[in-house]
């Protein structure tokens, strides 16, 4: 063991300590940014297993399976193997290993296949194109979210279609079939053995509704039960955590309600705001010192937090110094704007000595990148977008993995789809057209059609259905090879019996050799995984491989698929939250881009996008440079912006060179002593700088205002209404939703497309 097991706790502050050692009963801890909470977790489950808490009685939640892993092997080092058998990792990891269980109860086979977002939306796609229904109209995103959140809600296929209010908005949306769509792709993933990523919670529900004596199993066997990042938990997980605690009431949720930024994916702040009311006996612990920023930076973030109505008050502090003050620079267009930030990074670097790694621009949407990948390019500064194409969805990866899942479960419809014709084997769309319509009038997969093909008339030609026979031979050859061979053996078997060795190894063009590279790695990944120490007699098989794949999140695909670590890192606030960095840029802070014009509609979406604002700042340790452009182009046209008022919102002495903010921008604020209240125009404008340090860079650039054009002759435009784009072509007005000039329209154009445009700014012509 590293370490003593009665000395651990000595490395906790007192708060940290109590919350640790309070293990009865329900306990929140409420851990400010930066206040060292996975330490607490980990050293909760070291101190629990301490009191002589069995292993398999504890089940502990985290954000991310790396996450999980790490905190494992923490405890495994503080207490020994017996920690191995911790229940501990992601809602989704972990339910899928209690469904796997217990999958009989619900109908599925126990090898059910976990379906990502893009097999997903294939599926959707197949099934719009059978019901004849436009994909311009029925996007399979969009019909994929509403799944999603439906799920997430526990509605289910056949609630939604009985509800009138659900059918009636479809309607107005013009999306009348979305249930029967809804009803279909579930129908079709029970058929395939398959499972979306939402159907794991939301079928652990159902398991736990339906079967007491399985929810009583589990709550006897969960009797201390752990969860990281409560304040982003949606309905779907808050049930599961009510049913499972229900009996010894032993949950201990550990959360910040001012990093709860996850609303659009269903996540319901209520859920820690009203922890107590829920748990009337909680223990309430708040971890408040913050380890990681200067106090410059956690006095602003903690100034703006207060802004908000609905929290659960707490005063983060720190003993770090006081650091640097906040850097503010003005932009006078968005490509302004991208040339200071990198060149910021530039001089920071030198007079620094700090490495690529250290830095990270944060935005509010992707869209923001382009001008900063742009002018980071130009700058020859090295950078990564967090959250790009995962290793795990390129296509020859995708493809060799379709067939690992084949031999794990044929009737997995979209694995098939994939590979039954790659490499070409003769078997077309046009056969497979014929396989899905045999497999939908016979209520059966498509799997079973294929394995028993001559009880069906199809018109196949001898030679299609020869080439079928050898290719469900071929399958159930690697499905016999699952239960006894390595995942490394049976893959490195599959890759050169299916052929994609063969194919890959034909295209000698740079890129051909990039996709045989990147099935390297993956043979490297089975081979790491298969060489790992498991229990004795326990062969790391290809579904074991094939299940961690599946469960992991967007955080720990992006730190598993990063192999150059020293560069600038792009990505949105949200990808953000849980990273830290030296230095941090925060662009785009102007009204309607950040806070969001969609989130200025209500008080509660407000809250959430101060408190995304909030994250954004606690994420930097020494450095927070915060950026805005008096012009960007957004819906195609320049638009000129105000400043956020999150600005307003920081201290002024929180601020460097107040007179630069007070003298260079279109719109400055007025100083009070409380800091800064609205907006006023200046004397004059002076040419833009940039902030590096205490020194200042002129810049040169001419301003380029944008103003409005002349488009009085739309301020009556009407719903129905014929308007022409130049780009766009002619279309219909579907909607007009504000006062001119500040009104915007939703034109549905000809070409397909929807556009919502600023009346103010867009080049329309009404024709009718």
């Amino acid at each position: 063991m590293e370490r003593g097991q009665d000395d651990f706790l000595a490395e906790l502050n007192e708060e940290q300590r109590k919350a640790v050692e309070a293990t009865e009963g329900p306990v929140m801890i409420i851990a400010g940014a930066g206040s060292g909470k996975t330490r607490v977790l980990t050293y909760r489950i070291a101190y629990l297993l301490k009191k002589g808490i069995d292993a398999f009685h504890i089940l502990s939640l985290t954000f991310t399976n790396k996450a999980a892993a790490e905190m494992k092997e923490r405890i495994i080092q503080l207490m020994g193997s017996d920690a191995r058998n911790l229940w501990m990792g992601t809602f989704h990891s972990v339910f899928a290993r209690l469904l796997r269980r217990e999958a009989d109860k619900l109908g599925y086979p126990s090898n059910f296949t976990i379906y990502d977002s893009d097999d997903s939306k294939t599926l959707i796609k197949s099934i719009t194109k059978e019901l004849g229904l436009s994909d311009s109209t029925y996007k399979a995103s969009s019909l994929l979210g509403r799944i999603s959140s439906m799920k997430n809600m526990l509605i289910s296929a056949e609630m939604y279609a009985n509800d009138p209010q659900y059918q009636s908005d479809d309607r107005a949306a013009r999306r009348e079939h979305f249930s029967q769509i809804y009803l279909t792709y579930n129908k079709r993933l029970f058929k395939s053995g398959a499972m979306d990523f939402d159907d794991l919670l939301y079928q652990t529900n159902i398991l736990l509704r339906d079967h007491p004596d399985v929810l009583l199993k589990y709550q006897n066997m969960f009797r201390y039960i752990l969860v990281d990042e409560y304040q982003d938990t949606n309905l779907s997980q808050y049930m599961i955590l009510r049913q499972l605690a229900a009996r010894h009431q032993n949950i201990a949720v550990v959360g910040d309600d001012a990093q709860s930024i996850y609303a659009f994916r269903g996540a319901n702040i209520q859920n820690i705001l009203n922890f107590q009311k829920h748990y009337p006996d909680t223990q309430v612990f708040k971890l408040e010192q913050n380890y990681r920023s200067t106090k410059t930076l956690v006095h602003a973030a903690n100034q703006v937090i207060s802004k908000n109505k609905d929290q659960l008050q707490k005063t983060v502090w720190t003993s770090n110094g006081e650091g640097e003050k906040i850097q503010l620079m003005r932009g006078m267009s968005d490509t302004d704007e991208g040339r200071q930030i990198a060149q910021s990074i530039f001089d920071f670097k030198i007079s620094g000595h700090a490495a690529n790694s250290e830095f990270a621009i944060l935005y509010r949407t992707n869209a923001q990148s382009r001008s900063l990948e742009e002018a980071l390019r130009k700058l020859n500064i090295p950078y990564r977008i967090y959250g790009g194409i995962s290793f795990y969805q390129r296509k020859e990866v995708k493809d060799a993995m379709a067939y690992f899942r084949l031999a794990i479960n044929p009737h997995d419809e979209e694995a098939l789809r994939r590979v039954i014709n790659y490499p070409k084997r003769e078997i077309g769309d046009t056969t497979f057209d014929k396989l899905i319509v045999a497999a939908a009038d016979n209520d059966i997969s498509i799997w079973m059609v294929l394995d028993n093909l001559k009880d069906f008339s199809l018109g196949l030609s001898p030679r299609v259905s020869e080439r079928i026979t050898e290719f469900v031979n071929m399958i159930k050859s690697f499905a016999a090879m699952v239960p006894n061979y390595t995942a490394y053996q049976l893959g490195d078997y599959i890759y050169y019996t299916s052929g994609i060795k063969r194919e890959l190894e034909q295209d000698r063009t740079p890129e051909g050799m990039s996709r045989v590279e990147n099935i390297q790695e993956l043979l490297n990944g089975l081979k790491d995984f298969s060489e790992k120490p498991l229990d004795e007699g326990i062969i790391p098989t290809l579904s074991m491989f094939m299940e961690d794949v599946a469960l992991l999140t967007n955080e720990d695909r992006n730190k598993d698929d990063e192999k150059d670590h020293n560069k600038v890192l792009l990505m949105t606030i949200h990808s953000a939250k849980g990273l830290e960095f030296n230095y941090v840029y925060i662009a785009g802070l102007e009204e309607n881009l950040f806070p969001s014009q969609m989130a200025l509609t209500s008080r509660e979406e407000l809250e959430e996008e101060r408190r995304l604002f909030y994250v954004a700042v606690t994420r930097a340790k020494k450095q927070a440079v915060l950026s805005y452009a008096i012009s960007r182009y957004r819906y195609g046209s320049p638009q000129s912006n105000e400043p956020s008022r999150f600005l307003e919102e920081i201290p002024a002495e929180c601020i460097n060179n107040l007179s630069y903010r007070e003298q260079a921008s279109e719109h400055v604020y007025s100083r009070t002593p409380s800091g800064y209240r609205g907006f006023t125009a200046p004397a004059k404008v002076v040419p833009p700088v940039s902030i590096v340090g205490k020194r200042l860079v002129s810049m040169n650039k001419a301003a380029q205002t944008s103003l409005p054009m002349d488009n009085s002759h739309l301020s009556g435009l009407k719903v129905g209404a014929r308007v022409e784009h130049e780009r766009f072509g002619q279309g219909e007005v579907l909607s007009v939703e504000g006062v001119y000039p500040n009104s915007k329209a939703t034109v549905m154009f000809a070409n397909g497309e929807k556009k919502q445009l600023l009346l103010k700014f867009a080049k329309l012509k009404i024709v009718g």
